[in-house]
């Protein structure tokens, strides 16, 4: 499976188009790690005791981009994907029927879906959905890209490191 390439996001943006940059650069970083792996590759974890895979950060960030674009930003009530109350965890469990082509596909439309619900909406919008469990407030949508942005580049730390554990692979 090929990704499109990354791009450089531009260093003279307006704030819109400089944060939904750096999102879709660590995205495009995301896949490109699992470039190149078969399905067997992507389900190995890290080092014990971590439960973390490649397969396992593209379904969590299938399920991330769900719970703040659906869920906080739209409203939309929408149940975990991989998840559930009986493993909350379940995005990282992967078994061995679990492919990346799926995960892939659940992910992107995620994606496709995230850009849909952010479209229309200024900045400054504030979701129905969930607030602040520490100050009660909305959050809006600068603090959901702005979040969405630290959660992919600090999980593509991992996924460098377990790529770099499968094959020896590194770069950016």
């Amino acid at each position: 499976m090929t990704t499109s390439p990354r791009s450089e996001p531009s260093t003279v943006a307006g704030e819109r188009e400089m944060l939904e940059g750096w999102l879709d650069y660590h995205r495009a970083t995301l896949a490109s790690k699992c470039e190149g792996l078969d399905d067997a590759q992507l389900r190995q974890l890290s080092v014990a005791p971590s439960e973390l895979s490649l397969l396992g950060l593209v379904r969590h960030m299938a399920e991330v981009e769900r719970g703040w674009f659906r869920n906080t930003i739209a409203d939309e009530k929408a149940d975990g994907i991989f998840f559930d109350d009986a493993d909350p965890d379940g995005d990282f469990h992967t078994g061995e029927n679990d492919t990346y082509a799926e995960a892939y596909a659940v992910w992107q439309a995620e994606i496709a879906h995230a850009r849909e619900v952010a479209a229309p909406a200024g900045l400054d919008d504030h979701g129905a959905g969930r607030v602040s469990r520490h100050t009660g407030e909305p959050y809006n949508l600068r603090w959901v890209y702005t979040h969405m942005i630290e959660e992919y580049a600090r999980h593509n730390g991992h996924a460098d490191l377990i790529r770099e554990r499968i094959d020896g692979a590194t770069g950016e």
